[in-house]
């Protein structure tokens, strides 16, 4: 399976993009739920919808626009993804991951994600913005099985994923802004139904500061193919069970809407020091 959504299909996706972008960029971006505003940060946008790019289906989650934008940001080129590909709709891990080999393709050396997750732990309330230092995957699924793909690493290093540098970098930045940043460890789990109380208890248990359902099959194949990765999580709620009033998707969004500005400044402040 993974040929399909592999280092080919990923050159032929780069190609077609690349024929509509003005420079190569650096820099990677993928935004989750809600937090595709940060690309509103991008300077001379040109966009693409998914569905004029090879491989990429279109985007089916409310608050995914399902458009690639490209430009600079803080001078830097950049691009951009505001939407992913969930496991949850019935898409395969390497189809998940694929975004990351096609930002790759384009020239990108550093992959800079977000998502929108529930805080598992006390501190992480809705609003918090949190710097992922690690990630557990029980989603159970490996963008890599199969056959080796040109440029992979077969057996990637995953002890340090999330990269130290650059989370030194955002920390500096977060206190020069004076934004305050937690930091975390977050799971991924396949979803698409919200946890139950007993698995939170569970997930806290573990470790869990944060959990979601989207970012480890991208973080996977980055190290494969030897990109920089930098993380961070919206908490839009506490884990399921944990509040009084059950989640909903609409509430997701609500408080990604008031945090995506806080990130965006602090992406911009990033980039602007890589």
């Amino acid at each position: 399976m993974t040929g399909a959504f592999g280092a080919a299909a990923a050159r032929r996706a780069a190609d077609a993009i690349r024929g509509r972008i003005a420079a190569k960029p650096r820099v990677g971006m993928i935004l989750g739920s809600g937090l595709g505003g940060i690309a509103d940060a991008i300077e001379q946008p040109v966009r693409i919808p998914f569905k004029d790019v090879p491989g990429f289906p279109s985007a089916t989650v409310v608050g995914h626009a399902g458009v690639v934008i490209a430009g600079t940001l803080a001078g830097t080129p950049v691009v951009a993804l505001s939407g992913r590909f969930h496991m949850y709709e019935g898409h395969d891990a390497t189809l998940a991951g694929f975004p990351t080999r096609v930002l790759h393709a384009l020239g990108a050396e550093i992959l800079i994600v977000s998502n929108a997750a529930g805080g598992a732990r006390a501190g992480m309330k809705p609003g918090t913005a949190m710097l992922i230092t690690d990630h557990v995957n029980l989603m159970f699924r490996n963008p890599l099985i199969g056959a080796l793909e040109s440029g992979d690493t077969r057996f990637p290093d995953m002890s340090d994923p999330y990269d130290a540098d650059l989370r030194a970098l955002a920390k500096r930045v977060a206190k020069e802004q004076g934004l305050p940043l937690e930091e975390g460890v977050y799971f991924g789990l396949l979803g698409p139904a919200y946890e139950t109380r007993a698995e939170v208890q569970m997930l806290a248990k573990l470790g869990a500061d944060a959990v979601g359902m989207s970012t480890v099959p991208e973080v996977i194949v980055a190290r494969a193919i030897g990109m920089r990765v930098l993380g961070f999580s919206c908490i839009t709620n506490l884990a399921c069970g944990l509040a009084a009033a059950p989640i909903t998707h609409d509430e997701v969004l609500e408080t990604t809407a008031s945090v995506a500005a806080q990130l965006q400044k602090l992406v911009r402040g990033i980039v602007v020091k890589l």
